[in-house]
């Protein structure tokens, strides 16, 4: 898939696969909600105006209150690219995500997930 085709995908149709990749592996839907919020300084009603209104990931992460100053503390690789070497911001972003609901699926404590 194309960056483009990412950047004007709906948020709310990627959402329900971060809930379901995290339940699977025995995390709540709280918890992801709670990765979103610490990344972009959405909070509940936010989200749920962006998943209503089906906004897109470029207009999320444009429209976000506040990205975490601990952003750069999330490293490695996330479908096959290092998350620190992306070069558009947009999609480096979108890969930041990725990396904390996997890094929640997988198990890791919340405060390590966050960083803290």
């Amino acid at each position: 898939m194309n960056q483009h085709k990412i950047f004007t995908m709906p948020f709310a149709s990627v959402y329900p696969h971060y809930v379901k990749k995290a339940e699977r592996k025995g995390r709540t839907k709280s918890e992801v909600d709670h990765v979103i919020f610490w990344l972009t300084g959405y909070n509940k009603e936010q989200l749920d105006i962006v998943l209503t209104e089906k906004t897109n990931f470029e207009t999320f992460f444009k429209n976000a209150p506040q990205l975490n100053p601990n952003v750069s503390k999330i490293t490695g690789v996330i479908c096959g690219h290092r998350d620190e070497d992306i070069e558009d911001p947009l999609m480096q972003k979108i890969r930041y995500l990725d990396k904390l609901i996997d890094e929640l699926a997988k198990g890791k404590p919340m405060e390590k997930i966050l960083r803290s």
